[in-house]
């Protein structure tokens, strides 16, 4: 009776969860709470359950990039104890789950919160908010990084005299080929558009006159995303709690639709975090401040376009960022304010998600990365 108990019981997980992989799920955080650094788990998603495998003491990770082999993991310093804005480079040990510092380089511009690495693994790029600034470096091939050779400053401001009084880069964001890298500029109300060249040696990016797409004034343009059949860009607006759908195409983006993050229209939700599903049916979008909330969408295939499917709490305080797995069915989210990651499964026909009771214990969380294990 009891074995029959025991097998029922992982028949109804795994109905909840589906029948899925395993994942080294990779966690950044601030540290000035309880948090020490970057932490690793080991999360199973036929059962929901996360176990901890290992943690990188390293301050304030607030943003995580995985190279494209899994071999090596970069983050950013976001200030710290001693105020020193920086890029760590670590191995990461795909069979252990454990990171080994590598080295770290200051990114010669206060406050980066975002990184990015090319998919040929040459080149590094911080968003640097307090700096209004993006910094290039270069990577060497043991997966270090050099120091800053390229550091470009935006200029001006908006409308929103307490947010937008000077450029604050809160995005580095890769279209799918490579061709060109994004920037969302919360201060200025503008995406920049600049050209990458990864062979070059110090100087990686240019950016002509007409590379420069102006959001309405007040957005406070946050995140990105490209959609999988690479003709859409989402972009998601911090101050207006909105999403921006962009036509894109090579060197061109076209507004075609805003949205907003909630049924209300108030403004001031603190939006976050922006992901499309794998199939590029449904769109996630989180809000902050008093909302504490997720948007599910679902994208118009022939057009882009989003309809607005249900708004509901993330199960935390502050949602930051949030992870979808490779097979969809399952969405992670990290709370900044509380002392754990929230559980959903996602409705792969729907799109719809519903909160599960699993959940997994670390303070700060505000980046998570997902590594397929098998």
């Amino acid at each position: 009776m009891r074995l029959l108990s025991v097998v029922v019981s992982f028949l109804f997980i795994s109905c909840i969860f589906g029948q899925s992989k395993q994942y080294f799920l990779l966690v950044g955080t601030y540290t000035s709470s309880k948090s020490e650094g970057i932490y690793v788990y080991k999360f199973d998603e036929a059962t929901g359950a996360a176990t901890f495998v290992s943690k990188a003491k390293t301050d304030n990770p607030s943003y995580l990039a995985i190279s494209n082999n899994h071999r090596f993991v970069y983050a950013v310093k976001e200030g710290g104890a001693d105020n020193a804005s920086a890029v760590s480079a670590f191995s990461f040990n795909k069979k252990s789950g454990v990171l080994n510092f590598i080295n770290k380089q200051p990114t010669k511009s206060n406050g980066p919160c975002y990184i990015t690495v090319d998919s040929k693994q040459k080149w590094v790029f911080t968003a640097n908010y307090k700096g209004g600034s993006l910094s290039a470096f270069p990577v060497k091939t043991d997966g270090s990084i050099d120091t800053v050779t390229q550091l470009i400053k935006h200029s001006g401001g908006s409308i929103n005299k307490s947010r937008q009084q000077e450029p604050h880069v809160h995005t580095v964001v890769f279209s799918p080929d490579q061709k060109y890298l994004f920037t969302n500029d919360l201060g200025t109300d503008k995406i920049n558009r600049y050209t990458f060249n990864a062979k070059a040696t110090t100087l990686p990016l240019s950016q002509s006159s007409d590379s420069v797409t102006l959001s309405t004034a007040g957005n406070g343009p946050r995140h990105l995303a490209f959609s999988p059949d690479k003709k859409y860009m989402y972009a998601i607006n911090e101050l207006a709690g909105t999403v921006d759908v962009f036509a894109y195409s090579d060197k061109s983006l076209r507004l075609l639709q805003t949205i907003s993050t909630d049924s209300t229209n108030n403004a001031d939700k603190g939006s976050a975090d922006i992901h499309l599903s794998p199939d590029g049916k449904f769109l996630y979008a989180t809000n902050r401040g008093s909302y504490n909330t997720i948007a599910t969408y679902e994208v118009n295939g022939a057009t882009g376009k989003l309809q607005l499917l249900k708004v509901q709490p993330t199960g935390g305080i502050m949602p930051r960022n949030f992870a979808i797995t490779a097979s969809g069915n399952t969405l992670l989210i990290g709370h900044q304010k509380s002392d754990f990651i929230t559980i959903f499964k996602r409705d792969l026909n729907t799109g719809i998600l519903t909160q599960t009771y699993n959940t997994i214990p670390i303070s700060s969380a505000v980046c998570l990365k997902l590594i397929e294990t098998n």
